[in-house]
């Protein structure tokens, strides 16, 4: 390692425009000409769109145009799609209703679009927006799971009767059933998985321009998968060609996944720039990321699992129903089976599992992927049950689980996941000694002499990172490649240029990118520079999500250096009259190994350009381009165990200890890592204790803003107590594992099973307010 190489704890480059006010959003585009989007909104969870009349608006000053639902189905602009497909038991394909950019007949949630005002500035948008009348009829609504599947619920979509999208399952239903006939003891649980907003620091924003004498589209726009975003306007929307679109996703606030999606707003403003010849900006407000960025999570499950008189586990069978929203998002449909299901094995050894998804049409904001997109789902339900299966056996939860935990690797579970390395012990291991397991009881105790309950919680997560390969989720039902793209330009006077697939909104890429090649040439990292995020500047790729970018992306770096190294070994070779075999790179030069004759990086560069000396056949230039598909997923691991205190007399519960031991494979850049734990856990506390959509029975959302849904605040969070323990991921070359969502996949459940341990009622649902564990004590 040097000192700014792989390992190396380097500050991140990015941070210096961002805490100076330099960074460069969406909404920081200007543009001759600039015009103004304000969407008017359905204010019915369901109802008929009678009419539109827009003569008043169409008056007020600064209005260029009112746009609506109706126009942009004639000028056949195309619905949103979601691009996973997915497959009932009964062999018939999911029931995917039509969703238009704006609503021309029906809207099916609060917020959902009819219209949209263009003006010369924001304000008179949306001063003409309050002068839009729309007659609506309003129609009755199935706000929730159980409200939508019971007989006689308004039905969303005549595509999908019973307002179920799909009756899904994976697993050997007859091998669990002889398991569960031969368990000495059954656990069973109920569990709801709330419903959560994303709320990055960003909100949504896009800006299009079309330019008419080229005919040529421009979309500036907050998108974690620009590249994705131009294939699905041009291939499924009808917007534009795609050599005649161009996506920029510039600096991004954050996104947990809610970015990865196509909006309607993206589309609308597109259609709208050439519609009205001008460029047309819209930036939602917080109001709007409530109602309409994807929310995530929502699950209602029941889950059962069979043990033997030893306490080791025979079966599991889980039955789950999954909110899908009003409509089906871009990647909801692959969230709760092949990102959820597949994970049910969790860390543990169980012979035979069986899951059963039913996906269910509700008139409430879409579903789709949120920061570990159906990997917290399913260790929230593993870890809950195998809390509650240690209290019911009455043995210890570490040793239950030690027990039951897988040793031996490659390991297949029943569920298709096939692990390929971990070390499940060492974890444990790590985080009961971080955390003064052995004396708990005495702490305990002592806090019950003190008239507070003590209470202490594990929670032992795996997920599936850098989803792959392509051919094997293409068989699951994805609609795209999962590889990565990277080129590498060596510049004449010797910087270096990464262009990559993947984009960064907060992962530090711009950093842990340019590590790699420093620990490879032994050049600064100010030589190196990162380009992302511009469909005309990089090839295409496949965008940021599920901890993918160093496993897939950056091992497609790798792939495109040891191409450039190999070519600069030869110009350097024929350089210096020496063999191939014999050039080492070391500090940024290429040296003949046993000699003190060496020849620096820029002048190999400069000699590649100048062409005057190459080996004979050698084209100029040093760029290389690489794309790659992995041959699996990675298996990011770790413990986490939570010790707190709940006060019996409000309900409130005090963090005393939280200690988190990971294991991620090799650290690119420990300190950045450390940061994505610290947000991981934010996340998964905040879901814990404090975060949850809420509706009421007509399909209002009563938590849309932050007066009413609660996001984790500094004193809300313990001080973290952090650990590694390392594995090496075979399935890349650089041994990385992901680690982006991890705290948010492990936390949840390790606070749920503190407090319901401090209290002594297993019946806890989150979030766990100081109301809801004070009923809990109380009755």
């Amino acid at each position: 390692m040097g000192v700014e190489g792989i390992g190396a704890r380097v500050v991140r480059k990015e941070d210096r425009r961002f805490i100076t006010g330099q960074g460069r959003y969406v909404d920081d585009v200007k543009m001759v000409g600039m015009s103004y989007a304000h969407f008017i909104r359905s204010p019915h969870a369901h109802a008929k769109v009678k009419g539109i009349n827009s003569a008043e608006a169409m008056k007020m000053p600064g209005v260029i145009a009112v746009l609506t639902g109706q126009q942009i189905v004639d000028d056949k602009v195309g619905n949103l799609i979601c691009g996973w497909a997915i497959t009932s038991k009964d062999g018939s394909p999911m029931k995917m209703g039509a969703w238009p950019a704006m609503a021309p007949e029906t809207v099916r949630f609060v917020g959902q679009a009819v219209a949209v005002v263009i003006a010369e500035t924001k304000n008179q948008a949306k001063d003409a927006a309050e002068a839009v009348v729309v007659d609506y009829e309003e129609l009755p609504a199935a706000a929730d799971i159980k409200a939508a599947i019971k007989p006689g619920a308004p039905q969303l979509h005549p595509e999908a009767p019973g307002n179920i999208v799909y009756d899904w399952h994976l697993g050997d239903e007859a091998a669990v059933k002889d398991a569960f006939s031969k368990a000495a003891n059954v656990v069973t649980l109920d569990l709801t998985n709330n419903r959560l907003v994303p709320n990055a620091m960003e909100p949504r924003a896009a800006v299009a321009h079309y330019d008419q004498a080229e005919e040529h589209y421009t979309l500036y726009t907050t998108s974690q998968n620009p590249h994705v975003a131009r294939l699905v306007l041009s291939a499924f929307y009808n917007i534009a060609p795609e050599h005649k679109l161009r996506v920029i996703a510039p600096d991004v606030g954050g996104g947990f996944g809610s970015k990865i999606y196509i909006y309607p707003e993206e589309m609308v403003a597109l259609w709208a720039s050439k519609k009205v010849g001008r460029p047309v900006k819209w930036t939602g407000d917080r109001s709007e990321a409530f109602l309409t960025d994807a929310h995530g999570r929502d699950h209602v499950s029941k889950a059962e699992m069979a043990f033997d008189k030893d306490n080791k586990i025979l079966g599991l069978r889980v039955k789950t129903h999954a909110n899908f929203g009003a409509y089906m998002s871009l990647f909801s449909s692959a969230v709760p089976t092949y990102l959820y299901a597949t994970l049910l094995s969790g860390q543990y050894v169980i012979p035979a599992i069986y899951a059963e998804v039913i996906g269910v049409y509700t008139n409430t904001t879409p579903v789709d992927a949120y920061r570990g997109a159906g990997r917290p789902e399913a260790s929230y339900l593993i870890e809950r049950m195998m809390e509650t299966a240690a209290r019911q056996l009455k043995v210890d939860p570490a040793e239950l689980r030690k027990k039951n935990f897988i040793t031996t690797f490659p390991y297949q579970t029943p569920v298709i996941m096939a692990y390929d390395i971990g070390d499940f012990h060492a974890s444990i291991d790590a985080a009961m000694k971080a955390i003064d397991y052995a004396g708990f009881a005495a702490r305990k105790a002592k806090a019950k002499a003190d008239g507070k309950l003590r209470g202490i919680g594990f929670s032992c997560y795996i997920e599936a990172c850098g989803i792959a390969p392509s051919k094997a989720v293409g068989s699951l039902g994805a609609g795209v490649g999962l590889w990565e793209s990277a080129e590498i330009r060596v510049n004449p006077v010797g910087t270096i240029e990464v262009l990559t697939g993947s984009h960064s909104h907060g992962q530090g890429h711009e950093t842990t990118f340019c590590q790699i090649i420093a620990e490879r040439l032994g050049v600064p990292i100010s030589q190196v520079s990162i380009v992302h995020g511009d469909t005309d500047k990089v090839q295409f790729g496949m965008g940021t999500y599920g901890s993918r970018s160093l496993a897939v992306g950056g091992t497609a770096i790798v792939k495109a250096m040891e191409k450039v190294e190999a070519k600069a070994k030869k110009i350097a070779a024929h350089a210096l009259e020496a063999s191939e075999s014999d050039i080492v790179i070391e500090n940024g030069e290429f040296k003949v190994t046993g000699t003190d004759k060496s020849i620096a990086l820029p002048m190999v560069a400069l000699a590649a350009y100048t062409a005057h000396n190459l080996p004979d056949g050698m084209e100029p230039g040093l760029k290389e381009t690489a794309f790659y598909d992995p041959t699996n997923f990675t298996f990011p691991a770790g413990a986490y165990i939570c010790e707190l205190e709940v006060d019996p007399g409000t309900g409130k519960t005090s963090f005393v200890n939280f200690v988190a031991a990971d294991d991620f494979g090799r650290l690119i850049n420990p300190m950045i890592v450390e940061g994505q734990v610290h947000g991981g856990l934010a996340q998964g506390i905040g879901q814990a204790l404090l975060e949850g959509a809420v509706y009421d029975d007509t399909g209002q959302l009563v938590t849309a803003s932050f007066m009413d849904y609660t996001m984790p605040r500094a004193d809300d969070l313990p001080s973290f107590q952090l650990s590694h323990t390392t594995t090496l991921c075979p399935g890349n070359p650089l041994g990385v594992k992901g680690c982006g969502e991890a705290g948010a996949i492990g936390a949840s459940a390790a606070v749920i099973n503190a407090i319901t341990d401090a209290i002594g009622n297993n019946k806890l649902e989150m979030p766990a307010t100081p109301d809801r564990v004070w009923h809990a004590i109380h009755g």
